[in-house]
């Protein structure tokens, strides 16, 4: 719809929130180009300058990536997660390991406690399409297939708070994880995910958290917390 009235709040406001909305709320995904500076002027219905001090405010604040020749791209889908992956870019795979077990590992046991009948039918299905992307030999389907998984599992927690956390932390993840794959998925590197998943559907909280623990510190570069 176009944006016409700006009686309420100042015309680039409107169009920076429509932009953040249309990123929130995965329109614009993580990674997608988003469409063209004249596509969004006759979209919105604004001045091409608008559109262009909105874009910026946005990459600014680590939401888009602006690369010249290319076109613009979702980077991030919150302000904080941009943040994050900025600051976690250089990080050491044992700190961003730490991390990441603590957090996946609280979220299976909370999700253990909590978990509902549609939660564990969601979490069967993505394991399932975790393992039909492992076999297709995809890496980047992969990544996305296996860090999905894990979020939902958090999500299964039921807890806004750790989920949003965790959500925000998913680009670091997907880095990190991409970069320890590297070019190829490697059979004797495959990790079993099915047990952690049968932890949560039988309300095991212990063997919960002590799968999804391990899972972070299966990467090359990690040797397990000390």
């Amino acid at each position: 719809m176009p944006l016409t009235s700006p009686r309420r709040a100042a015309l680039s406001a409107q169009v920076i929130e429509e932009l953040r909305r249309q990123i929130t709320s995965g329109a614009w995904p993580v990674g997608s180009r988003i469409p063209t500076e004249p596509e969004l002027v006759e979209q919105l219905g604004v001045a091409r300058n608008t559109v262009r001090e909105a874009v910026r405010a946005l990459a600014h604040n680590g939401l888009l990536d602006i690369r010249q020749g290319s076109g613009t791209f979702v980077a991030a889908t919150s302000e904080l997660a941009g943040v994050m992956q900025r600051r976690f870019a250089d990080a050491a795979t044992r700190d961003v390991a730490e991390l990441r077990s603590t957090l996946e590992a609280e979220g299976a046991r909370l999700a253990a406690r909590r978990r509902t009948e549609e939660d564990v039918e969601r979490l069967e299905a993505l394991l399932e399409r975790r393992e039909a992307a492992w076999d297709s030999g995809d890496v980047g389907r992969f990544v996305e297939a296996d860090a999905t998984l894990h979020l939902a599992v958090v999500e299964a927690s039921h807890n806004e708070v750790l989920t949003a956390l965790y959500a925000d932390l998913g680009a670091v993840v997907r880095d990190f994880l991409r970069s320890d794959v590297g070019d190829e998925l490697r059979p004797e590197e495959h990790l079993d995910h099915s047990r952690m998943l049968a932890a949560i559907r039988d309300r095991d909280e212990a063997a919960a958290a002590a799968e999804a623990a391990s899972h972070a510190w299966h990467c090359r570069g990690t040797s397990g917390p000390e």
